[in-house]
């Protein structure tokens, strides 16, 4: 499964030479930094140092202006935040996720030997795992604040590591280790490769990617605007809440395609295009538990 690690407004170079160094023993590669501190950080001695080795890693990394850059083909998304947020995607251990987003795969490779599903398979509410197809991003904030809420809102989940209640500080490169082998191990480890044959399982269905999902949320901001349902002095959450809602849905880009069709209606509606519906009166976001 494509797989990549996103670094955001790193300020420590000695933290992307470990980062590399993390990625490399577990068999990953690619890295994207946006926005670092150092405009030549993948150069800087102390970078080099703490690599020890994994300059592959540093040779391939990309620098990047802004977040949608660095998610350009990326399906599934995850953030990383030690400190649960209130509203948001779901908080959930890493290796728990993991178990769900590999569950489709394995459930065909068991179809496929024979075997009847695995018992205790994992639940969870986003909907439908995203399949061997998606391109899976995990996301790690700055070292001084972290992730970003906006940041965190556009992500499918916040994986949270578990670390002993009185002191769970993990400086970022233990971070990535952690999930870089928890996520190798979903996937097999390095034993089971040579074991997998390849036509294991059947092609899985194509998932919109983030920038697409992006694009087709800010042209229903707009059409929500047009119609008087999105009040744009005081949104509140409504855009981050569908942002959730289309994520939970795993939309295909054939349904993206569909939702910007809507969008165009509506906004022709609401300028008065002949034979449109009068525009839909405002109405009030639905009451949520959280702010």
């Amino acid at each position: 499964m494509k797989t990549r690690f996103i670094l955001i407004q790193t300020s420590h170079a000695g933290n992307v030479g470990a980062a590399a160094r993390a990625m490399k023993t577990m068999g990953f590669d690619d890295l994207v930094l946006v926005a670092p501190r150092w405009a030549n950080v993948l150069r800087r001695e102390e970078t080099i140092q703490r690599a020890s080795g994994a300059l592959d890693v540093l040779e391939n990394a990309r620098i990047v202006a802004t977040l949608d850059e660095a998610l350009d083909g990326m399906s599934h998304l995850c953030a990383t935040a030690m400190t649960p947020r209130d509203f948001g995607p779901p908080t959930r251990a890493p290796r728990a996720h993991f178990e769900w987003l590999m569950g489709p795969q394995r459930a065909a490779q068991a179809a496929q030997a024979g075997q009847p599903p695995a018992d205790g398979a994992v639940q969870t509410p986003e909907g439908a795992a995203p399949g061997a197809e998606a391109g899976v991003a995990f996301l790690f904030g700055s070292e001084r604040f972290g992730m970003a809420n906006e940041d965190v809102y556009r992500c499918h989940v916040a994986l949270s590591i578990p670390t002993n209640p009185g002191f769970g500080s993990l400086n970022l490169g233990a971070a990535i280790q952690v999930v870089a082998y928890e996520w190798r191990m979903a996937l097999g480890g390095f034993a089971a490769a040579d074991a997998a044959p390849a036509d294991a399982a059947p092609p899985a269905p194509v998932r919109a990617d983030a920038a697409q999902v992006a694009g087709m949320l800010s042209h229903w901001e707009r059409a929500l605007v047009d119609i008087g349902f999105l009040d744009p002095a005081a949104p509140k959450k409504l855009m981050p809440r569908l942002n959730q809602l289309f994520n939970r849905a795993q939309l295909m880009p054939e349904e993206i395609h569909i939702l910007r069709g809507v969008a165009k209606a509506m906004t022709e509606a609401a300028h008065g295009r002949p034979g449109a519906a009068a525009p839909a009166q405002p109405q009030a976001e639905a009451p949520a538990s959280g702010p």
